[in-house]
């Protein structure tokens, strides 16, 4: 039996694969079937769903096909309109619903879609749960007698309220009078939100990507394609760029002088921020496999633990969740401020970023003079390799050997896309440039 779940909810091309309409409906059909089950609801105790969604035209597709299926499963639906993903994880938390949905493939492009759950805890459910909810999906989820079908209504405040929500994580004490900053919103779920949230805090706001038709979500702007919001940085004279994605649940910063500052350091300049307020806890941060190694070695030296995870910011919940971590994410830009978000948050993150510098009166820039980065190399194989294959693992283990104690590989299958993700770091750039010549030989030779 084939698990329908990636590593972040159930992702393709929208109107191929799991992503049609028909199949947005049976997937319905089922997560009802199995949470109805395990809460041992019976038709007359209504089962309660909140569906977000991000700008995508395949989002108006999608949208009545799960909420079709909910209803004939038994559901009531609560419609949220264009939302960050965030925002869907604490509308499902405010509203005590039973399960949150977000419609969104997140930074992939307007041709993708995907559909991603989260508890009523506004967590993202578990693997265990993905898998037998696939079970139901492939053995004829149930329908429901027609006198207890759900229903749907549509909440015209969630904006709103989130908004009001994002606010409250930003210290009462301070504002952001005075600064302007340049908002990338990948003309996405976040278009109307997030220059809301920062123009209310007082904030001088230029807007990028906050144009959304459909089909231009994440097209040369957001968190994966900063090259516009740099330029305007500098010649707008901002003091900082933001630049979210799709769903809005991963956070880019650019300084005033037009860098990228990456999850990485972002992560680390709110660990540091909390640890000096009282606020962090533990001593302990958790991120993937992919940060950096630079990174890691500046938290040990002030006094911080990390620990690492599978990619997907999941397992860096999951993990956090475990040891009672606070504070967590990925280089990508997923960072989890978990006091206040049960999942990546773009706005509430990028808030907790600009009090550290409206606090202590600080540029942007200075986050990057934290630690020096051990130079990486990415690479994408537009294949899916056997990481099982010994040539494969013989390769792997010669460059981790290569590079010893100052450097490593790391090989994986993407959870999003059909291709193989490879990173390759080390403490100088010539070392990470001899693996990467090793590493390609044997790809070509195989």
């Amino acid at each position: 039996m084939q698990n329908i779940f990636g590593t972040d909810g159930v992702r393709g091309k929208a109107n191929e694969g799991y992503i049609t309409p028909e199949n947005a409906m049976k997937l319905a059909v089922s997560v009802v079937n199995y949470y109805a089950d395990m809460q041992h609801k019976s038709v007359n105790s209504k089962f309660t769903v909140v569906i977000g969604k991000d700008t995508r035209l395949s989002g108006y597709m999608l949208e009545p096909a799960l909420t079709s299926g909910f209803i004939a499963a038994g559901a009531d639906v609560v419609l949220l309109g264009p939302i960050p993903t965030p925002a869907v994880a604490f509308m499902t938390r405010s509203l005590r619903a039973d399960l949150g949905v977000v419609i969104s493939a997140s930074h992939n492009p307007y041709y993708d879609n995907g559909i991603k759950f989260f508890n009523s805890n506004g967590f993202k459910i578990t693997e265990e749960e993905e898998i037998k909810i696939s079970e139901i999906f492939y053995n004829h989820p149930k329908l429901i007698s027609t006198e207890f079908m759900g229903k749907a209504r549509r909440l015209d405040d969630a904006q709103g309220r989130y908004v009001e929500f994002a606010k409250s994580s930003f210290p009462k004490n301070l504002g952001l009078s005075g600064l302007k900053i340049a908002l990338d919103t990948a003309n996405g779920a976040s278009y109307r939100i997030a220059p809301q949230i920062f123009w209310e805090l007082g904030a001088e706001i230029i807007h990028i990507g906050n144009e959304p038709d459909g089909l231009n979500i994440n097209k040369d702007c957001g968190a994966t394609h900063t090259e516009l919001l740099q330029q305007t940085v500098v010649e707008q004279h901002a003091n900082i760029g933001i630049a979210l994605d799709g769903d809005a649940d991963r956070l880019i910063v650019v300084d005033e002088q037009g860098e990228v500052v990456d999850g990485d350091f972002l992560i680390a300049t709110i660990a540091n921020a909390w640890k000096s307020s009282g606020k962090l806890k533990g001593n302990t941060i958790v991120t993937t496999v992919m940060s950096n190694i630079g990174m890691e070695k500046y938290l040990n030296s002030v006094g911080l633990n990390l620990i690492r995870t599978d990619v997907g910011d999941k397992y860096v919940i999951q993990k956090m969740v475990e040891i009672g971590a606070n504070i967590g994410g990925e280089k990508s830009g997923h960072i989890i401020p978990i006091d206040y978000s049960s999942t990546g948050d773009g706005c509430i993150s990028a808030l907790q970023i600009l009090s550290f510098l409206q606090k202590d009166k600080k540029r942007a820039s200075e986050i990057r003079d934290l630690y020096t980065p051990y130079p990486q190399i990415m690479m994408n194989i537009p294949k899916i390799l056997d990481l099982h294959e010994p040539k494969i693992l013989d390769c792997i283990n010669t460059i981790n050997d290569m590079l010893k104690d100052t450097g490593r590989i790391v090989v994986r299958k993407s959870g999003t896309e059909p291709v193989t993700r490879v990173m390759i770091e080390a403490q100088s750039k010539t070392k990470a440039k001899e693996a990467e010549r090793y590493f390609k030989d044997v790809m070509e030779k195989i």
